[in-house]
């Protein structure tokens, strides 16, 4: 954000030098292109361990069912243009999840696909406990669906509920229940079903104004047609 007016395109790159710098090529080639946007995703994960490459592809799996938009394998390697930073400014949250909000801004996009290297020195500042955090991060700052989730679940229950109360009121008439049972069963699931769904009511009206508390801009106009009819129509006036 601090070249966003003093140059035409910026390029991100992790410091730990496992990312290859000759991919910068190709992705100057697909800005050249009309591409504002030019992901680096990694072709494989062979030099990450089995436990290293489950976790990092479940967490990208996790997003996508969570309604998270995001590249697959990508993480921060990427060109952005100066047109997409002045765009990207006008989002002011505080929480950022880069990997999931520059799709957000939109514009033309593609993926550069590389290999990526051996660490060249030090060692991974990420374990198990920070993924972990940066999913929850990412589901949180650009996603409800928890939320819907936990509403569907209170209604699900619900319903269960209601044919555990017919059940129970069946069960008492049959003679095969205890003394009480019936009722206390009845008050269980009845309060159970509705809690959850007065929950997920009241967390979709906190999902909105999450959502209106991050002030995100309603569109981006990637290209203005006003300059064009204004010429069209002083060709027309010229013939």
């Amino acid at each position: 954000m601090e070249a966003k007016d003093r140059c035409d395109i910026t390029i991100s790159i992790d410091c730990d030098g496992q990312d290859d710098i000759n991919a910068m090529d190709a992705m100057i080639d697909a800005y050249l292109e009309g591409c504002e946007i030019v992901y680096g995703v990694r072709s494989r994960r062979d030099t990450d361990t089995w436990f290293k490459r489950v976790t990092a592809e479940s967490f990208y799996k996790l997003l996508h069912v969570m309604g998270v938009e995001t590249v697959f394998n990508h993480a921060d390697y990427r060109l952005m243009s100066s047109r997409v930073l002045q765009e990207f400014a006008n989002f002011k949250e505080v929480n950022i999840f880069l990997r999931g909000m520059v799709p957000l801004v939109g514009f033309k996009s593609t993926s550069v696909y590389y290999e990526r290297n051996e660490r060249i020195a030090g060692e991974s500042h990420y374990p198990l406990k920070k993924m972990l955090a940066l999913a929850f991060d990412g589901i949180t700052s650009l996603s409800v669906r928890p939320i819907q989730m936990i509403t569907t679940l209170g209604f699900a229950i619900a319903f269960l509920s209601f044919v555990g109360i017919l059940w129970a009121i069946i069960s008492a008439f049959q003679g095969h229940t205890v003394a009480g049972w019936a009722s206390t069963t009845c008050l269980v699931c009845f309060m159970g079903g509705i809690q959850l769904v007065s929950i997920g009511v009241i967390g979709e009206y906190v999902g909105k104004i999450y959502f209106e508390v991050k002030q995100r801009p309603r569109y981006i106009i990637s290209e203005r047609t006003e300059n064009i009819i204004k010429h069209v129509d002083n060709e027309r006036k010229i013939k």
